[in-house]
């Protein structure tokens, strides 16, 4: 194994622990399972190459982790069909979108409602969901229905501090990790697939995984990721 590999391996197996479900439902799938950790730089670059390159330790998880912005998911998954619609929530509390990264199907609606004791102006000029929903205050909701697949950037008029990020998919094939990190992508079907984990502040990371019907495929991701 390369030194950096076993860095990466160290890294991970000091996290915090994560235990497998149960096997995939049917002999058709498999599931993807597997953790998120979110590692920071400890040390700068030292001026001689020397000195060799900085390393990373796993980042304390803090009651608001980074991790619940970190969406897991397949690139280029197969479509399912018929895609299930839902019903997810971003509140304006704080002059803060809460949460501020949401995964859902096409199809589905994000109700905004407004927590704070003044007006908030919810708009995106997104290509995959441009809306605006005008001014409202404190105690009212309003809706947006997302009917295009892609990345949704969210901000308010009034205040420009607040953003938010709805990704928007054309499948069924992802989740955000739980606290620990850990995840699992379940009823995928047989083959190999880039997985990505995707973070606001720094894009995709992806991974190839093969998954093969009836076991379960792991796969982990450590995210450089500054704590602020």
């Amino acid at each position: 194994m390369q030194p950096a590999a076993c860095a990466l391996a160290a890294i991970l197996a000091s996290a915090v622990p994560w235990t497998s479900q149960a096997e995939p439902r049917t002999a058709a799938t498999g599931r993807i399972e597997g953790r998120v950790v979110i590692t920071v730089p400890v040390s700068t670059a030292p001026p001689s190459g020397a000195y060799g390159a900085r390393r990373v330790e796993a980042a304390p998880l803090r009651k608001e982790s980074e991790l619940s912005n970190v969406i897991v998911f397949i690139q280029d998954a197969p479509k399912t069909s018929p895609l299930p619609p839902g019903r997810a929530r971003i509140l304006q509390e704080s002059e803060t979108f809460v949460p501020r990264v949401v995964a859902i199907t096409r199809g589905s609606t994000v109700d905004f409602p407004n927590g704070d004791p003044f007006f908030h102006d919810v708009f995106s000029l997104s290509r995959s969901g441009t809306f605006d929903l005008g001014s409202y205050p404190r105690g009212q909701t309003k809706s947006h229905q997302f009917k295009k697949a892609g990345l949704v950037k969210v901000y308010c008029h009034i205040h420009s501090h607040m953003s938010a990020s709805i990704m928007v998919f054309d499948h069924t094939f992802f989740t955000i990790p739980k606290a620990d990190g850990s995840f699992t992508i379940d009823e995928v079907p047989a083959g190999t697939y880039e997985v990505s984990a995707w973070h606001e502040r720094i894009g995709d990371t992806s991974q190839a995984v093969k998954v093969d019907a009836g076991r379960a495929a792991e796969i982990q991701f450590a995210l450089p990721i500054s704590i602020k």
